[in-house]
């Protein structure tokens, strides 16, 4: 999967939207409720880049256009031919306080915005053209009516499904393996032909260009201009809105790794004098869940949740650094990826999107 932890570029004073959120402190701001923030697609980069995607459409002559909103998350609900945007992408402010939340800023870069938007256009035209009840659709990518799983656990050398998003998000449910394979179709220049040579996945990459050749010049099915949960009808404030977030993406660890601890580090007394594990964890802490973050596609602040279980219970077990730290920074990359692959197949993977 090709990875989505890109390299974070936030502006440092804003120079668009409402300017009455600069002003607050972190404490006034998550007081907010999230109707009050004022905030708009229009004039913000948001609107640069839905323009792109735009323009994207146009070169591959695709007439159909989705429609966009502020909301509290990125989503495409079924049947409306549009996409929520979180409302955190439309202000700098916003976005800081996003990174210091929950540690990154899902679609925070061009890049990864991008992809997001491409994805979720995927979803707007299945629902605009109602491609899902098409028996051709459903021969290629099985039954959209399949309850969507409160897990899944992906098979990552699989080459049934293209890579877009991460977590190999397209085996997790067939209106996500259409939204990933057209997202990939519509990337420009993605020569999607040749990279996916010798693939099961080509097929479905086929039958898309097929589909859209065929609808493109069409006039959609469904118009509906109804926008779900947008900014305005939100009540709750920011302070609850990410008390509920970080709950959702936080876990309980038990402390079954306690072996694996001991292995990296040593209690024995004659290491008594050598540094803190804890200390030695907490210096890394922010290289190994990024690193962590790219390889999974997890949530950087639950893959904090895994390092904040290991720096406490290597607080109680009075664990010492006793080898050379680089050997032991390796390792302690090793077990937190182990631990976090752990925690997704054990059933708490994320559905984003």
């Amino acid at each position: 999967m090709a990875s989505r932890k890109l390299k974070r570029r936030y502006t440092s004073r804003s120079s668009y939207g409402p300017q009455h959120l600069n002003s607050l402190t972190e404490d006034q701001l998550l007081d907010l409720r999230i109707c009050d923030l004022k905030v708009r697609i229009e004039g913000t980069p948001l609107e640069k880049r839905i323009e792109r995607l735009y323009r994207e459409l146009d070169q591959k002559k695709i007439r159909f256009r989705p429609r966009f909103w502020l909301s509290d998350d990125w989503f495409t609900p079924d049947g409306i031919p549009g996409v929520a945007i979180p409302f955190y992408l439309a202000h700098p402010r916003l976005m800081r306080l996003e990174a210091k939340q929950m540690l990154e800023v899902e679609g925070g870069t061009e890049e990864w915005c991008m992809k997001i938007l491409r994805h979720e256009a995927g979803h707007a035209i299945d629902n605009a053209y109602r491609l899902r009840r098409r028996r051709s659709w459903r021969d290629v990518f099985g039954k959209a009516s399949q309850a969507y799983p409160a897990y899944y656990s992906p098979r990552p050398y699989s080459k049934k499904f293209v890579l877009h998003l991460d977590s190999w998000y397209a085996q997790s449910h067939p209106v996500e393996d259409f939204a990933e394979t057209f997202a990939v179709w519509l990337r420009p220049r993605s020569n999607w032909r040749s990279q996916y040579q010798g693939w099961p996945a080509l097929k479905k990459l086929e039958y898309v260009d097929e589909l859209i050749m065929e609808i493109r010049e069409t006039k959609q099915k469904v118009f509906s201009l109804e926008r779900v949960e947008p900014v305005r009808l939100l009540r709750r404030t920011l302070r609850e809105h990410y008390q509920t977030k970080r709950a959702h993406y936080g876990l309980e660890h038990p402390d079954f790794y306690d072996r694996d601890l001991r292995r990296l580090f040593s209690d024995l007394p004659q290491h008594a004098g050598f540094p803190k594990a804890t200390t030695f964890l907490r210096r890394l802490r922010p290289i190994l869940r990024r690193a962590v973050s790219q390889w999974t596609g997890e949530y950087q602040y639950t893959i904090d949740q895994v390092l904040s279980e290991m720096i406490v219970r290597c607080r109680e077990l009075n664990l010492r650094l006793h080898r050379p730290a680089d050997e032991v920074e390796r390792n302690a990359l090793i077990m937190l990826t182990i631990q976090t692959m752990n925690y997704l197949h054990d059933g708490h993977h994320r559905l984003a999107l």
